[in-house]
């Protein structure tokens, strides 16, 4: 009787190499390698031109209109804001379109956006607003105060022939 040392099968022996543990192993890396690889350097959106403060009369800010890729300028009360990023709004094709490149103040205090609340002689007077009731003048000063807030003032308006308009003319 003779006892016969009995191995183990191979089976109970455990081996770290199975196809589960290279699956998580590989799966590791990949994960360790995404943490660890170069970042693309980050790039800042290119800034806008630089905007100059300038004198404008209604012949000159009527071609910013949006049309053409010009910029999107509108006048409230003697002050130009560039509405351009609203061009959605005040850009061709938009609901406010009609006041792009113009003097906006009697349609937006009147709540009106027809083309007969705009002055329609360009080379004449600026519309003084004298006949515009404290409740018109109210929300023409609200609009202003949302625009004051939202866009940049790249100017002022006055009339043609003005002293002011003579001397922006001469400094050009």
């Amino acid at each position: 009787m003779t006892e016969a040392t009995i191995e183990p099968p191979a089976a109970y022996a455990s081996s770290p190499v199975t196809p589960i543990n290279l699956i998580l192993l590989s799966l590791f890396v990949f994960i360790v390698y995404l943490r660890l690889k170069p970042s693309k350097p980050q790039t800042l959106p290119r800034a806008p031109p630089p905007t100059v403060f300038r004198t404008f009369t209604p012949p000159e800010l009527f071609p910013y209109n949006g049309q053409n890729g010009m910029p999107v300028y509108l006048a409230v009360r003697g002050r130009i804001f560039d509405v351009t990023s609203g061009r959605n709004f005040y850009g061709p094709g938009g609901p406010y379109a009609n006041f792009a490149g113009r003097d906006a103040s009697r349609g937006l205090a009147c709540g009106s956006f027809d083309e007969d609340m705009l002055t329609k002689d360009l080379d004449g007077p600026l519309d003084t607003l004298k006949d515009l009731d404290e409740e018109q003048m109210e929300a023409m000063r609200g609009w202003e105060e949302r625009f004051s807030e939202k866009y940049l003032i790249v100017g002022k308006l006055v009339a043609v022939g003005s002293p002011e308009a003579e001397a922006a003319k001469a400094q050009e």
